[in-house]
């Protein structure tokens, strides 16, 4: 029966329609003269009346024909095509007391109001009797793809109306995430919560689950992708099912732009595998691991095969998400993941993990990024950011760990902030540790902004579009280096591989981005236009609310001279002056006692001392320093 319904061309399935619309007429006629002359066997009025029947029948042909109603098919048959229903079955009812009239065949008006009636009910009426026989038939038979949809968003809405355009696919529900969408139905599908999901699977006989939430990342994408494939589905992302399918033009209508589009750049795709290899076999401690940046190392270390993955956070929600992705991910695998709530700044909890677990390697990615932030808050800053990273630092030489890699910031460079001088601070820390003698590679990695972490400006733009505006900028002269997450963690493990000891390796990040630039950008690739001078009646408006404390215009990567290439071309090795072991257990000392009593004037005065480019962006007087991609020397 499925194949023969799936044989059926347009023309058949619409003369089927056609016949139905033709067939109802005598039909609908004898029922509306029994309901009307309450008789069962209307014998005589029938003989006497018979001439209006193919009368009738020819004119519900024109009606089919001219109102298009064999042409809706019966997975649209909606609201309004009930309506065009109705206005055919009025019309006909008119039709037929005139044509009585003409003919004097004295039927009281009242029956051909009930013959109308009659045949719209038996026209709608099987109409949805035979989708739901149909309905029946494809979730019972193996040639139909019965697809669930997961997201009921207006993506999902809109994938649904999409497959309904197919005969072998067919959406028989969604499943969303949001309690206020439970027990609804939403674009004629019933919604259910993600938690029911194995009783939806019996009830329906799904075979295929769609993700249809373009706004999750991709790695939450891939924890439900793995969820949904332990349950023996066939899973597919809206992209890849659509070009499956052939229905590219919805993909670029329903994907918003990928962080990585606003950017252009080559991204490194064909180099998955690089840099995680340098851990295959390794026990890898990842510090701030509940983090943007900390969690990607967590993935593509995994991907590269470690024994053991410890990952070490301060907090405990970031913790429990990450350790239950990064469980999700290892399922099947022989690597442990070991999940550390704490600080790094708890020597002894620090000393206890690295020796139990026999760390081989650490990547500190642990900190707090956030400039405003910090500026106001300068004692956690420099506390979490400096002091702790010298606490780790220590531990790790005494324990013996191989290999230990700094994350940095480019705000390390000359910095004009708090968080600046912290991340500095750390950078002094680890060329402290690497210039004494050890059997642990000491390393740094500094690069500029990340597109979609925690912070990124980016998510902070798509909520003020959503927010229907404006979309804020500190100053319309602000530019930033930007990479994508990927890509910054792939290169932080290839440098953190190529090191030898003392090295800080600065990332090739391209051409400074203009921040309005990139609003622009933003901003169009959701559909909406800017609203300005030149376009008055735009969507969304730029304003400018001046630059917040502790901001430049321009961030720069490096200052020294002696920069050199690396084996990979997008990582640079420069060596960078740094304090004797005298100058940095002083400048320890000095944070220290200023964090331990709370004092900001005597913290201000220890980062002037020791941080001789500490210089407080107290006005946008950086420009000066504005170069870009590897030309990032001064005096060039």
């Amino acid at each position: 029966m499925v194949k023969l319904v799936l044989s059926m061309t347009r023309a058949q399935k619409r003369m089927v329609l056609l016949l139905l619309d033709i067939g109802f007429v005598p039909l609908a006629f004898a029922i509306a003269l029994v309901i009307h002359f309450s008789t069962i066997l209307p014998y005589r009025v029938l003989v006497t009346n018979w001439p209006l029947m193919p009368l009738l029948m020819a004119v519900s042909l024109g009606l089919s024909i001219i109102l298009g109603t064999a042409d809706i098919r019966l997975k649209h048959y909606d609201v309004a095509a009930a309506q065009r229903t109705a206005l055919f079955a009025l019309i006909l009812s008119v039709a037929s007391a005139a044509l009585s009239k003409l003919g004097q065949t004295n039927l009281p008006a009242g029956f051909h109001v009930v013959f109308g009636l009659v045949f719209f009910a038996m026209a709608a009426g099987a109409r949805i009797c035979l989708l739901q026989i149909l309905l029946t038939i494809y979730r019972q038979s193996a040639e139909i793809s019965r697809v669930l949809i997961y997201g009921a968003g207006r993506t999902g809405m809109a994938l649904a109306a999409a497959l309904r355009n197919r005969a072998d696919i067919l959406p028989v529900a969604f499943v969303d995430d949001n309690a206020t969408l439970r027990g609804l139905v939403v674009a004629g599908l019933p919604v259910y919560s993600g938690a029911h999901v194995g009783r939806v699977l019996s009830q329906y006989r799904i075979d295929r689950v769609i993700l249809a939430m373009p706004s999750l990342s991709i790695h939450k994408q891939s924890l439900l992708s793995s969820r949904m494939i332990k349950l023996g589905l066939d899973v597919q992302t809206l992209p890849a099912f659509a070009q499956l399918i052939g229905e590219e033009e919805l993909v670029d209508k329903l994907m918003p732009a990928q962080p990585g589009a606003l950017l252009s750049r080559k991204g490194l795709q064909d180099e998955i595998s690089a840099g995680g290899d340098a851990y295959r076999g390794a026990n890898v401690m990842i510090t701030g691991a509940g983090g943007s940046i900390g969690l990607e190392l967590c993935r593509q270390v995994i991907a590269g095969g470690p024994a053991k993955v410890v990952l070490f956070e301060l907090s405990e929600l970031a913790l429990y998400s990450a350790n239950m992705e990064i469980r999700v991910l290892t399922e099947g695998l022989p690597i442990e993941v070991v999940p550390v709530l704490g600080s790094v700044a708890d020597g002894a909890l620090v000393e206890r993990v690295l020796r139990d677990h026999r760390i081989g390697a650490v990547l500190h990615a642990a900190a707090y990024k956030h400039v405003p932030l910090v500026e106001t808050n300068a004692r956690a800053g420099i506390a979490n950011n400096a002091l702790a990273t010298a606490v780790l630092a220590q531990k790790v030489r005494a324990c013996g760990v191989g290999r230990f890699v700094l994350v940095s910031s480019d705000k390390a460079v000359r910095p004009a902030s708090v968080m600046g001088a912290s991340k500095r601070l750390a950078e002094l820390v680890v060329q402290g540790q690497a210039a004494q003698p050890g059997k642990t590679i000491f390393s740094i990695v500094r690069f500029g902004n990340v597109l979609g972490s925690s912070g990124s400006v980016i998510p902070l733009f798509q909520e003020q579009i959503a927010a229907g505006g404006p979309v804020t900028l500190t100053d319309k002269a602000v530019t930033r280096y930007f990479m994508t997450i990927q890509e910054a963690a792939r290169l932080v493990l290839i440098a953190g591989s190529l090191a030898t000891g003392g090295e800080v390796f600065v990332l090739d990040m391209g051409e400074p981005v203009a921040i309005r630039d990139l609003a622009r950008k933003v901003i169009e690739s959701s559909g909406y236009t800017v609203r300005d001078r030149a376009n008055p009646d735009g969507d969304i408006e730029i304003v400018t609310t001046g630059l917040r404390p502790g901001e430049k215009l321009h961030e720069e990567l490096m200052v020294s001279q002696g920069a050199k290439m690396t084996a990979h071309p997008k990582i640079i090795s420069v060596r960078e002056a740094h304090l004797s072991e005298l100058e940095l257990a002083a400048a320890l000392r000095d944070l220290r006692e200023a964090v331990d009593v709370d004092d900001e004037e005597a913290l201000t005065t220890a980062l002037r001392r020791w941080i001789v480019d500490y210089q407080p962006a107290e006005t946008p007087s950086n420009s000066s320093h504005r170069k870009s991609g590897l030309n990032l020397v001064a005096g060039e």
